[in-house]
C-alpha cells in the first residue's frame, strides 16, 4: 500500500463522488453557528441549576462522577439511579449521602433537560475570563445559533458533488450526535426532500418503528438524530412527538427527549432511540459499498464508537471511513486504534497537521500553519474545492 502526497488527495477527493453516502455529525459542527460544545454546555447548564430544586441533586451527581464527565453523563446518572429507585420499596436512592425520591429523580432529569434545549435552542458562546470575555447568552428576543454554515454544507454536498446524478443514486443519510435542528432546517432552505422518521407538519408524530428500513423513496436525505433533539417530546401512552416550542399541544406528559437514556421503554419497538440506533447500524453493515465521512465529532461517545468498530471489522464489510478531526498532541485512541487495525486501509484521517491513510502517514505536512481540514467549514471547503 504505497502512495503519493498528490495521489492520497485525489484518492480521497473522488471518495465524495460516490453514489451511496452516510455522515456522522457532532456538536463541533454547530459551534460556529453559535452554539457550545459539551463542556461549556456543561457549565452553563450549571449555571441555570441555582437556585433550582435540583441544585444539590446535580452538585452530587457531579461531585461523583469523573472530572471529565459533562452533563450527558449527568443525565445518564440520573437515568441509572432512576432505574434502581423504581427497584426499591420506598422508591427512593440515596446519592452523596442524601436521600431522593424517583419524583425527585425524574423532575430532575426533566429540569436538566430542559435547560439543555433553552440553550441549544437560543445559542450559547462561552466567554473567556482571561481575555476578559463575558459569554453571551441568547434569548427568544435574541436567538444567536445561525445556520449559514449548515447551508453551505449541504449546498455543496448536494450542488456540487451530486449536480444532476441524484436520481440515481441512494439518499445521504446524515447520523449526528446533536440535538439541535440546524440540519434540518438547512435541508428546507435549501430546498432538499428529507426523512427524519416523523409524518406531519410543523407539529409530527414518529411513525418510525424500530426494525423498519427508512422511507428514502424520492428523497435526497435522511436525517437520524441518535440522541434526540430539542423539539422532540414525550405524550401521554409513549409516543413521541414533534412540536414547536410555544405551542401548549399536544399535552406533553414527559420530558424533551435528549440523550438515550432520557426514558426507559416497556419494549425496544417502542424506543426512539433504539430505532435511531437501528437504522445506524443498518447502513453500517451494508454489504454495499459505502463512504462513511465524520466531521464535528470527539470520538468519546462508547456507543456510537462501538457501533462503527463492530461493523467496519466484520469479514464482508466495504466500508470507507473518512474522519476530519482535530488531532492535538495526538489522535483520539478510537480512530487512532482503526487506522491501526487489520482493516485500516480502508480509514482515512484529515486533521489540522496532516493526513494518515491507515498506518500510514502523516502525508501533506505543513511547514508554517495548519491545514483548516479538520473543522466543519474548513472540510466544506475541501469537498467545494476538490481537495484542494
Amino acid at each position: 500500500m504505497t502512495t503519493t502526497p498528490d495521489d492520497l488527495l485525489e484518492q480521497i477527493d473522488r471518495h465524495f463522488e460516490h453514489g451511496n453516502q452516510a455522515w456522522l455529525l457532532g456538536a463541533g459542527i454547530s459551534v460556529d453557528a453559535g452554539l457550545p460544545l459539551m463542556w461549556p454546555l456543561t457549565a452553563r447548564v450549571c449555571d441555570m441549576a441555582k437556585d433550582k430544586p435540583h441544585e444539590a441533586l446535580m452538585k452530587a451527581l457531579l461531585g461523583e462522577l469523573p472530572e471529565t464527565a459533562h452533563i450527558e453523563h449527568v443525565l445518564s446518572q440520573l437515568g441509572d439511579y432512576a432505574a434502581i429507585a423504581k427497584r426499591m420499596k420506598d422508591s427512593k436512592v440515596n446519592v452523596s449521602g442524601s436521600s431522593y425520591t424517583l419524583d425527585d429523580l425524574q423532575a430532575a432529569h426533566a429540569g436538566i433537560a430542559q435547560d439543555v434545549a433553552s440553550t441549544i435552542r437560543w445559542g450559547y458562546i462561552p466567554g473567556n475570563d482571561k481575555e476578559g470575555v463575558a459569554a453571551t447568552i441568547g434569548a427568544p428576543d435574541n436567538p444567536l445559533a445561525t445556520v449559514d454554515g449548515h447551508a453551505d454544507f449541504v449546498r455543496v454536498l448536494f450542488e456540487k458533488r451530486q449536480a444532476g446524478l441524484w436520481e440515481r443514486r441512494k439518499p445521504v443519510y446524515f447520523f449526528t450526535t446533536n440535538y439541535d435542528t440546524l440540519l434540518e432546517d438547512a435541508l428546507a432552505l435549501g430546498r432538499y426532500s428529507s426523512w427524519d422518521g416523523f409524518s406531519g407538519g410543523a407539529i409530527a408524530f414518529r411513525d418510525h418503528v424500530y426494525g423498519k428500513a427508512a422511507r428514502v423513496e424520492g428523497m435526497r436525505a435522511v436525517v437520524v438524530k441518535l440522541h434526540g433533539s430539542i423539539d422532540w417530546v414525550l405524550g401521554k401512552d409513549g409516543e413521541v412527538w414533534r412540536v414547536r416550542e410555544t405551542d401548549k399541544y399536544p399535552p406533553r406528559y414527559g420530558r424533551v427527549l435528549i440523550h438515550p437514556q432520557s426514558t426507559k421503554y416497556v419494549s425496544t419497538q417502542k424506543d426512539p432511540f433504539a430505532a435511531q440506533f437501528d437504522l445506524f447500524r443498518r447502513i453500517l453493515n451494508s454489504s454495499d459499498e459505502l463512504v462513511f465521512a465524520i466531521v464535528g465529532y470527539s470520538f468519546g461517545d462508547d456507543h456510537v464508537n462501538e457501533e462503527i468498530e463492530r461493523a467496519l471489522s466484520s469479514k464482508d464489510n466495504k466500508t470507507t471511513l473518512i474522519a476530519f478531526c482535530r488531532e492535538n498532541n495526538s489522535l483520539p485512541p478510537a480512530l487512532d486504534g482503526w487506522r491501526n487495525s487489520s482493516w485500516g486501509d480502508r480509514v482515512f484521517v484529515l486533521t489540522e497537521k496532516s493526513i494518515y491513510w491507515g498506518s500510514q502517514g502523516p502525508f501533506h505536512q505543513r511547514k508554517e500553519g495548519e491545514h483548516n481540514w479538520w473543522s466543519f467549514k474548513g472540510m466544506t471547503g475541501f469537498i467545494e474545492n476538490r481537495g484542494e
